[in-house]
């Protein structure tokens, strides 16, 4: 048996039977709706899920590549305890701009570090310093040609049994359909290659939202 098919009548079920969002993320979700790139958000669904995980795995230290608005990065530091913190990466002003308004109101400011720049830099930056194997929870959202280079990088600051979280990794059915060879496409795709057989992790590709991986560092 294969995953079942989820037409908009069962989605809007699972929601009502599931779905526990903060009045401070329904309406971020809701202003993030009206973006010109509001694709970009995630699921609420997910993020819950994500939070969970979080919570699961006893998360101290988040890790989050892409921030956008900050749907994903609130939702997470809500899942953490009081001294949880999240370091952010992301490069755009304007946006990171809606995600602190919204982390203010949520009470959780004091939890995120943003750190603005290429995130490629930024973790290099975070290893430099020593902070290899110091964190619980990597979650991957921003462009796709490097997110090779952002899970190699988040292995490195994962501990062992810390958890990766790889966003779009099913990109709208793309990966699966040999006659799309556009760069984020084949990057994505070879990713999920990559981590099928990564000794490094164990790993589980979940058919939420845009597609979720998985990869727990052994």
């Amino acid at each position: 048996m294969k995953s079942i098919v989820m037409n908009q009548t069962l989605y809007d079920y699972l929601l009502s039977v599931s779905l526990r969002e903060p009045d401070v993320l329904r309406a971020l979700r809701e202003e993030a709706a009206t973006h010109p790139y509001g694709g970009m958000q995630i699921a609420p669904e997910q993020g819950q899920f994500m939070a969970l995980l979080a919570e699961l795995v006893g998360a101290r230290n988040v890790l989050e590549i892409g921030v956008f608005t900050g749907y994903s990065s609130t939702r997470l530091a809500l899942a953490l305890p009081p001294e949880g913190r999240i370091t952010a990466c992301d490069i755009n002003e304007e946006f990171t701009a809606t995600a602190r308004r919204h982390w203010q109101r949520a009470g959780v400011e004091d939890k995120i570090d943003l750190r603005l720049g290429p995130a490629l830099d930024t973790l290099d930056g975070l290893i430099a310093e020593g902070r290899g194997g110091t964190y619980d929870l990597a979650f991957i959202d921003a462009d796709k040609e490097n997110y090779d280079g952002y899970y190699e990088r988040a292995l490195q600051l994962l501990r062992t049994g810390g958890l990766v979280l790889i966003d779009n990794v099913l990109w709208g059915g793309k990966v699966a359909d040999p006659a799309v060879n556009d760069a984020d496409t084949a990057a994505i795709r070879a990713l999920n290659q990559k981590l099928h057989t990564d000794p490094r992790v164990s790993v589980s590709l979940l058919p939420i939202a845009d597609g979720l991986m998985l990869a727990r560092k052994r």
